[in-house]
């Protein structure tokens, strides 16, 4: 499957290894290219092709001549960029068009002669790989996973971390305008019938649909345009059954020079956008799911959770990605870890996902330092909602965001969108992570050794700061004001003890 390539030191100059997928998918061809921890590295370059490999699949049975040649001619340049960029390890595979057509090793060949190790992939292994990818996005997915693609949808049960039934359709976008035209109710008695001689009718009763592949994604995009949405993160947005039925009404009537100055909406996914949202409806009643969440991790991100080891995948892809943030970004290496610490004693009541985002805020509490000192809370703001980050929705981005902006100096106020995103209570908490870090920062002056000779404390009438004899110093005028800040908030009165 993989494909090793020789290293370029000039293009690599960190000396961090560059890994690299094909995806020849049945809409797309698409290369990326990452760097960065394992478990969750970041996407350095991204770059697709719209061959269509599947438009002609269900009416002539092969890939067309035009979609064959920008097939070639996006892997020949492809092939090109991951030896220009020093990639280590390059991952192929394609998909059900590929798999499909009667010429499809036509292009398995032509690839392979440019030095490509192509894997063909079965529809149950899509299946497999797409609920992979959402695991890794989303450890704790519990549900059904729908991957869409051109010309197949994929089904997986994902619960507790583990992959359970899986099946594979040929439902995919490409494939539907010629399903609908076959009269009214067409797609769904056709997807009825075949969900239920496969078992999966009902399967999602009570679970949630996580949707994989570009053209759910677009929807997703189009309904927070429609919606105004506060926060155009497309990872982990939610939207209910209603919400995708409003939109299937809408679309018919939206002129496509509308559609079209959408932010981020491809207009190559323009003329599919009702028959996917078609048949997602159908899908929701066929499984019976009530709501969606939309998942950016799919087939690609698959493959790499794939190749990790069990000591790899369980960690927490939010934690890993903030705590290399912090390394890169911050002054203090590994501080993040030890502010968590120090100020966990005073929200010791905090449910364990509350104390996960506490962690994440300290891991990125350093990223403000080298902004415009008038800018630095408003830094904070956006690396938290803005991150390219993984296992975090958006009211645990607002929550995160809040305790940063409150940190780097923006006060105890909730700036737009967070009151949209996340409850007055959920923030009023989130200012006081920001407090406390806010003091340890200026306690520590960043440094270890004043966090680990201290402890802070709560109790009913008094936050209380206690150093030893040889820190007192360290207890100037500014730790002072702060020490009364967040005692402030938690309605108690600042205390200092000497040991």
């Amino acid at each position: 499957m993989a494909t090793v390539l020789s290293r370029s030191a000039e293009a690599d100059p960190d000396g961090a290894a560059r890994v690299a997928i094909i995806d020849i998918g049945s809409n797309s061809i698409r290369l990326v290219v990452y760097q960065g921890p394992p478990r969750l590295p970041q996407v350095l370059f991204n770059e697709k092709v719209m061959a269509g490999l599947g438009r002609e699949l269900a009416s002539k049975g092969t890939i067309g001549a035009d979609a064959m040649a920008r097939a070639r001619g996006a892997l020949a340049r492809f092939v090109a960029v991951v030896r220009t960029m020093g990639v280590s390890r390059l991952t192929t595979v394609a998909t059900a068009a590929v798999r499909e057509a009667d010429n499809g090793h036509e292009l398995i060949a032509h690839a392979e002669a440019l030095g490509l190790d192509v894997t063909l992939l079965s529809g149950e292994e899509e299946a497999r790989i797409s609920g992979q990818g959402v695991l890794s996005g989303i450890p704790d997915a519990d549900g059904i996973v729908g991957d869409l693609g051109g010309g197949s949808l994929e089904l997986v049960r994902v619960a507790g971390g583990e992959l359970c039934d899986r099946a594979s359709f040929p439902l995919g976008v490409l494939r539907l305008a010629a399903i609908r035209e076959r009269g009214d109710h067409t797609l769904e008695r056709y997807v009825g019938k075949m969900l239920k001689r496969a078992g999966w009718a009902d399967a999602g009763a009570g679970k949630p649909l996580y949707l994989v592949g570009g053209s759910w994604r677009a929807l997703a995009r189009l309904d927070m345009h429609i919606t105004n949405y506060s926060l155009p993160i497309l990872h982990q947005y939610a939207m209910t059954a209603d919400a995708v039925a409003r939109l299937g009404q809408t679309i018919p009537r939206l002129e496509k020079s509308w559609l079209r100055d959408v932010p981020e909406l491809s207009n190559a996914r323009i003329a599919t956008l009702g028959d996917s949202a078609a048949l997602l409806s159908t899908l929701l009643r066929c499984l019976g799911s009530e709501t969606m969440v939309v998942s950016a991790f799919g087939l690609r991100e698959g493959l790499l959770y794939g190749q990790l080891d069990p000591h790899q995948r369980a960690k927490d892809p939010l934690i890993v990605a903030t705590r290399e943030e912090g390394r890169r970004l911050g002054r203090f290496a590994e501080h993040g870890d030890l502010l968590d610490r120090w100020i966990a004693p005073l929200f010791v009541d905090e449910a364990p996902d509350l104390a996960r985002l506490r962690h994440v805020a300290c891991l990125l509490a350093d990223v403000g330092w080298h902004a415009n000192p008038e800018f630095r809370a408003e830094r904070g703001l956006d690396a938290a909602l803005h991150g390219n980050w993984a296992a975090i929705d958006a009211r645990g981005r607002a929550r995160v965001a809040q305790a940063l902006f409150t940190s780097l100096g923006g006060g105890v106020v909730s700036p737009a969108p967070l009151p949209d995103l996340a409850t007055a209570d959920d923030l009023d908490m989130a200012t006081r992570w920001g407090l406390a870090i806010r003091l340890g920062q200026r306690f520590s002056a960043g440094v270890a050794a004043p966090l680990k000779q201290s402890r802070l404390s709560l109790t009913a009438d008094a936050v209380t700061l206690d150093l030893p004899a040889s820190g007192a110093a360290l207890y100037g005028e500014t730790v002072e004001r702060r020490h009364k800040a967040l005692a402030a908030q938690f309605g108690r009165k600042p205390a200092l003890t000497l040991s």
